[in-house]
């Protein structure tokens, strides 16, 4: 499951990063990187979805468990 998490916010960093990108090369007479970056958060938001659903069914079927705020051991 760590791994999956992993890939997830690679991909979410990765999609910011383009997303940065493009914003910084966007010049008013090309409308395709507005495209371009609106894609990329686009994608974001669906990765961040599918794993925020991911963790959630993982929870549910009890193959990860909350392990609340550990202080002091």
């Amino acid at each position: 499951m760590s791994f999956v998490v992993g890939v997830a916010f690679s991909g979410i960093f990765l999609s910011l990063a383009f997303a940065l990108f493009f914003m910084i090369k966007r010049d008013d007479k090309a409308p395709r990187d507005a495209k371009q970056m609106a894609k990329a958060l686009t994608y974001r938001i669906g990765i961040s979805v599918v794993l925020f659903l991911c963790v959630l069914a993982a929870w549910s079927l009890g193959w990860i468990q909350p392990t609340g705020i550990r202080l002091g051991s």
